[in-house]
């Protein structure tokens, strides 16, 4: 094996996937090695036979074309073994390639450990490989894709960047390239089929593939195709939205087959047709009908062209059948009779593989996609070849519906995961934007490889771009799942960017693309309301604005810290879409303010009318910097996805600006004042203000707000007549330079112990008084309070990870998954396929220090990840306790809970829009002062986010009080 030297820095270390391969790159010659560039000059010679297979032989046609990206000058591709130089870059598969096999025969080349292999390469450096040869590195794989995936390797470790097309990468350029001499090898895959779904296609990529290519003709695919093995993928979903793959572009087909990409056709497109074929054609077959009950012959000879167009191909056929139009099928009156059906139905689908392909049917791979009601027939009974493999779909927004049962693993077929990152459809469409943080999709996936479920992976990209980010990490994981452990998520994002854009901003840029994605998920874009982030409680609004819009400068200034020839990639991979999102979310909420404002008569209403204009041109204009000035408009229509005003889970025709409201100012004179939660104003409000208790262990302030309710500014004063209270002035939360926020503290070194009382007062042409109450501690429960969650008045919140204690049983124990969800890190029960513990005196714990202001009862809220019954049986329970008290277990998945909670249930709309769950416990304090707040793993793949204590009514808010 290569050993780690001399990592070089820049593009080219920037974390090739871990690999010794990567350390093996120099650029300088202080090393023994290969040269790809030459003392001399020029570069290396690259030699192909000219009998292996097309794809191998394209693959060594793009290694060339990228040794010239980098160094400035392209290799010569060589077929005739007798014009071959002293050094060669040597590539072929076993089998196809008679120069490599001769290497193999002569004892030159080891290929033990990987021939017959899935998906396997060795990369080594050999001397006198043949006669007039020196030196050779050879690039060889056990079959077609192992070779081009070693070719790909190759590139990618020079410093090309799958995204050098797709995203416009720029190439470092390099004067000296040498791979220090050794031998690589890379085991198979850990996912045997691994790729993407293009779907809801249409208005993006529909439209740029037309204009760029005339359609998704060849053109488009060979550029997909080849982005696919960069990225280490086999297989593809083609577009189907108004597209069929084989026959609007008969060459389509062949051209996968070329390149080595195994096609496949979505959940509800059996048999290697696209829906868009039967649509456009159903006079054709018998009566017309989607339905095998009514139309069983017809519906068979469309099976039957499907397989015989592809019985030379490979491919994996989905079997199955539902309804016309990717909906539920047509039931035939009752659900045993259904699954009688679709088992009549898959049986005659092998027989017409093994007619279609000429082999058995077991020796065809295929999948059955158990995508929404379909897994009701598998749940009924239905019985599959153990050779199909049984491909659970997740609940459309990311969360796995269903991992295989220890009872079925071991079935040659194996199980897969059919996976979102873009819908259009229940429980609500997301289109547009990239929504998808890598530690979500770890903590799901990482679930599906550990159940055995790793046999298919496929997730739905929608137009591709701009999922890109996701896209890589869902490959690389798929790919070999302990480069990318939850520990290492970070460190892989940074290696991203450095892949990207070098090593001088790679931690900022990779920190951008972590973080926007992060927020966007706290409530997709396009669920985005006005009303979304409180206004009135905790300043959530508020500090949601400012943390896009501190994001938004960071990424500001990494931009015009680039290399022009950076910015185009920089604008499509991280700035579009972090100034976008933070257009977006702050043009609601000033929405929110706007119709606030009207209701308390500010003046300013009109300014916050005029900022959701102004945002609401912002993001137009932002989109068309995307399609028309980025890369000289390359990417014209692939940011025309509608996603301002949603009514219902589909998209708007046109983005629809949020409702603004008016005030009529002629007349209107005086000032108002709104104080800290509580979305009133006054004067004229019937009863007086008051601000939120502040007390000493908490030690957070409050606010007032004063502004003009007329055209005219104001003057007022703000005073107490405390001497412990504390004013200052500052900018309102607000467009209008004229609302003021004032500010008020306490001194709590002057302050009486106890509970006391102040008036905050507001003079101008009115007087208003506002209630302030103050709680100072004793130095008992000063003592008490020191280093525990808590306060003494008011609910409170507390990190998961911010635990005091955690034990481990039978090795398994509460972990962190950083950046995990709403929070800067989550805990769930590791390993993750753990059995269940049903005395949760006895099975891993957490343990919180609290300070509770008084005996009584409370509520433990925990915010959980909107996990799903993953193992069918399994409740999804945890157990929370205080002190030595009896544990409350609670369980997601109760009989009576269970339908709500589960996919598509009143529950799982709010659970999924939230990215989160939350369930409560009552617990009861005997006493004030500290306490030992424990949670206590009952089930596995219950990730904990927050836990909320309160002890009365909690003040509404989409995150709940801050820790």
């Amino acid at each position: 094996m290569f050993t780690r030297r001399g990592v070089v820095g820049g593009a080219l270390a920037g974390g090739l996937m871990r690999s010794p391969l990567a350390a093996a790159l120099r650029t300088d010659r202080h090393a023994p090695g290969f040269d790809i560039t030459l003392p001399a000059g020029g570069v290396a010679p690259i030699f192909v036979d000219p009998s292996d297979l097309p794809g191998v032989r394209r693959a060594a046609a793009d290694l060339a074309a990228d040794i010239g990206r980098v160094t400035g000058t392209d290799a010569r591709l060589l077929t005739d073994p007798q014009s071959l130089a002293d050094r060669v870059i040597l590539i072929g598969s076993l089998g196809n390639s008679p120069a490599i096999d001769r290497l193999v025969t002569a004892g030159k080349l080891s290929v033990h450990d990987i021939a017959g292999k899935w998906e396997t390469f060795v990369v080594q450096t050999i001397a006198d490989p043949m006669p007039g040869v020196g030196e050779a590195l050879v690039i060889v794989g056990s079959d077609k894709r192992g070779t081009i995936y070693g070719v790909y390797e190759v590139s990618r470790m020079i410093g090309v960047s799958p995204w050098y097309w797709w995203a416009d990468v720029p190439v470092a350029r390099q004067s000296r390239l040498r791979i220090t001499s050794g031998r690589y090898v890379q085991e198979p895959p850990a996912v045997k089929y691994r790729g993407i779904f293009l779907n809801d296609e249409a208005p993006c990529l529909s439209g740029w593939t037309t204009e760029k290519f005339g359609g998704m003709n060849s053109k488009f695919y060979g550029r997909l195709f080849e982005l696919l093995l960069r990225l280490r993928a086999n297989y593809l979903w083609p577009a189907m939205w108004n597209n069929a793959f084989a026959v609007d572009d008969p060459a389509n087909a062949r051209l996968a087959e070329d390149y080595g990409i195994v096609m496949g056709t979505s959940h509800h497109e059996p048999m290697m047709r696209a829906h868009k074929e039967w649509t456009d054609n159903r006079q054709h077959y018998g009566n017309g009908e989607w339905n095998y009950a009514t139309n069983r012959p017809a519906v068979q000879k469309f099976f039957a062209e499907g397989i015989e167009r592809n019985a030379h191909n490979e491919v994996i056929v989905t079997i199955g059948m539902r309804g016309d139009g990717d909906v539920a099928l047509e039931s035939t009156g009752s659900l045993q009779s259904d699954v009688k059906l679709l088992e009549e139905i898959i049986t005659d689908q092998r027989r017409i593989i093994t007619e279609g392909m000429g082999r058995p049917a077991e020796r065809v791979p295929q999948v059955w996609v158990l995508f929404t009601e379909v897994y009701k027939y598998y749940d009924a009974g239905l019985k599959l070849p153990d050779d199909v493999t049984l491909m659970f779909a997740d609940d459309n927004v990311g969360n796995l519906r269903r991992l295989p049962l220890p009872s079925e693993r071991g079935r040659p077929g194996g199980f897969g995961i059919y996976f979102h990152m873009d819908m259009h459809g229940g429980p609500f469409s997301y289109q547009w934007i990239n929504a998808n943080p890598l530690p979500k999709i770890w903590e799901q996936m990482n679930l599906a490889n550990q159940y055995g479920a790793n046999e298919i992976w496929i997730a739905n990209v929608g137009d591709l771009k701009p999922l890109e980010l996701p896209i890589e990490f869902f490959l690389a994981m798929a790919w070999r799942p302990s480069d990318v452990g939850k520990d290492k998520i970070a460190g892989w994002t940074r290696d991203w960017a450095e892949r990207q854009f070098g090593s001088e901003h790679a931690a900022e840029i990779a920190f951008l693309a972590a973080r926007y994605a992060k927020y966007n998920a706290w409530r997709k874009p396009e669920q985005l309301k006005p009303e979304t982030y409180s206004l009135e409680n905790y300043r959530e609004a508020e500090r949601v604005c400012d943390a896009w819009s501190a994001l938004e400068r960071r990424a500001d200034a990494v931009n015009a810290a680039l290399r022009p020839d950076q910015q185009d990639a920089f604008y499509q991979l991280v700035l579009y879409p972090v100034r976008a999102c933070s257009n977006l979310t702050q043009m609601y909420v000033a929405a929110a303010r706007n119709a606030r404002f009207a209701i308390q008569a500010r003046a300013s209403t009109r300014a916050e009318a005029d900022e959701v204009r102004r945002r609401f041109r912002r993001d137009h204009e932002l989109r068309d910097q995307y399609n028309h000035t980025m890369a000289g408009g390359k990417w014209n229509h692939m940011m025309d996805q509608t996603h301002i005003g949603y009514f219902d889970w589909y998209p708007p025709q046109a983005d629809v600006m949020p409702a603004v409201a008016d005030l009529d100012l002629e007349t209107a004179t005086g000032f108002g004042v709104a104080v800290d939660g509580d979305a009133r104003s006054w004067p004229n409000y019937y009863l007086p203000p008051a601000l939120p208790v502040l007390d000493s262990i908490s030690a957070r302030p409050t606010y007032l707000e004063v502004f003009p309710r007329g055209a005219q500014p104001v003057a007022v004063t703000v005073t107490a007549n405390r001497p412990w209270v504390v004013i200052r002035e500052g900018n309102a939360f607000s467009a209008s330079s004229r609302d003021r926020r004032y500010w008020i503290d306490i001194d709590w070194s002057r302050a009486p112990i106890g509970r006391a009382d102040a008036t905050v007062t507001v003079q101008g042409d009115e007087k208003i008084d506002v209630k302030l109450t103050a709680i100072r501690a004793t130095p008992l429960q000063t003592k008490a309070a020191r280093g525990a969650f808590g306060g003494l008045d008011g609910a409170f919140s507390i990190p998961a990870t911010a635990y005091a204690r955690a034990s481990t049983v039978r090795g398994t124990r509460w972990e962190q998954i950083p950046d995990y969800g709403r929070v800067a890190g989550a805990m769930s029960p590791f390993p993750v396929d753990a059995a269940s513990f049903t005395d949760p005196t006895a099975s891993p714990c957490l343990e919180y220090d609290i300070f509770l202001p008084g005996a009584g009862k409370y509520d433990v809220a925990l915010v959980t990840g909107p996990t799903l019954e993953v193992i069918p049986g399994r409740k999804l329970s945890v157990a929370v306790g205080l002190g030595d008290g009896v544990p409350v277990v609670k369980a997601v998945f109760t009989p009576e809970d269970s339908e709500a909670q589960d996919f598509l249930g009143s529950a799982h709309a709010a659970n999924s829009a939230n990215n989160a769950r939350t369930m409560h416990f009552p617990v009861n304090a005997d006493r004030a002062g500290r306490h030992v707040l424990k949670v206590a793993m009952i089930d596995p793949t219950l990730v904990l986010q927050t836990i909320i204590v309160s002890s009365g009514v909690h003040r509404p808010s989409f995150f709940g009080p801050p820790a």
